[in-house]
């Protein structure tokens, strides 16, 4: 994880996505049959800020698919509502089946009992755009340390997911490093969120490379939790100079780095539950970033994805 991809989640210019949970017949049937692979448009954050349409259609040229969003602000998805942004992703023959949105605890209202319009409108836009998972990439810092707001709030995770699930959607959470090493107790933060939400209203994404800088081996919790990871994204990590937020790790082509992607592909597809692999880059060694998704993508094709 990069200081500016943190930097950028809190200062809240992230963005939505929806997510439906798939039939039990389809989960039933030949799951490779059903696994999408698609890219975080934030690999590319540069130019989908100066110029959406023509990254999206250099993406699209690219053999890619389906995208997920880092940017929904002022019900906007990169300058665009969501009735336009479904037609220019239609227009280039792509889909948005997942996006990146921080939910808060204050997108709770307890006068109401009820989520706040703000976030209500977040849900809506995100069926209207056509995505299937609606993902909060990001826990407050003052959450992490007190225990019952932090059960409150996981509470408020299952809460969306029934909210998702009325727009036959799903809430999900995507990990950094942080939940690996703050500790709730004896276990991690991520076993926590894991153990105190409900698999059939919020689903887990799993970021592989995030954990790895603290600690977090994506095998592991696999494992543990089968099942549990719809969604993961795909990253290749090595070492760098370590940085003043104290990580020594970024994210490089996969198949360059230290993590044995290969292998965790394998078990996400066989036992993680995982139909969803978005790749995602954030450091490009010099590179261009768009060519570095191009390769990502044609590396992910030359392992049968």
């Amino acid at each position: 994880m990069q200081t500016s991809r943190r930097s950028f989640l809190k200062t809240g210019a992230l963005a939505l996505a929806g997510a439906a949970l798939l039939p039990d017949n389809l989960l039933a049937a030949d799951q490779k049959r059903l696994q999408r692979v698609g890219v975080q448009l934030y690999s590319v954050r540069d130019t989908m800020k100066t110029d959406p349409m023509g990254t999206l259609k250099k993406l699209a040229d690219a053999g890619y698919r389906h995208v997920e969003h880092a940017n929904y602000v002022d019900r906007k998805f990169y300058g665009y509502t969501a009735k336009e942004f479904k037609k220019v992703l239609a227009d280039l023959d792509l889909k948005m089946p997942s996006g990146h949105t921080v939910m808060t605890a204050q997108d709770w209202d307890t006068s109401k009992n009820d989520f706040t319009d703000k976030w209500k409108y977040t849900i809506e836009d995100a069926a209207t755009v056509g995505q299937r998972y609606v993902i909060s990439p990001w826990l407050d810092e003052s959450l992490r340390k007190d225990t019952d707001a932090l059960k409150r709030f996981m509470e408020q995770f299952n809460k969306c997911g029934e909210l998702c699930k009325k727009s036959a959607m799903k809430f999900g959470y995507h990990n950094h490093n942080f939940e690996i090493s703050t500790k709730v107790g004896d276990i991690t933060l991520y076993d926590f969120i894991i153990q105190n939400t409900d698999p059939a209203l919020v689903a887990q994404q799993m970021d592989m490379g995030n954990m790895f800088s603290t600690g977090g081996v994506a095998l592991d919790f696999i494992n543990k939790y089968p099942g549990r990871f719809e969604s993961l994204h795909v990253k290749d990590e090595i070492k760098v100079a370590k940085r003043a937020d104290g990580d020594d790790t970024e994210s490089t082509i996969l198949g360059a780095g230290l993590l044995p992607v290969k292998e965790v592909l394998k078990a996400a597809s066989k036992k993680g539950g995982t139909t969803l692999f978005i790749i995602e880059q954030e450091a490009y060694q010099g590179k261009d970033p768009v060519e570095c998704v191009k390769i990502d993508l044609q590396i992910m094709k030359k392992w049968g994805y």
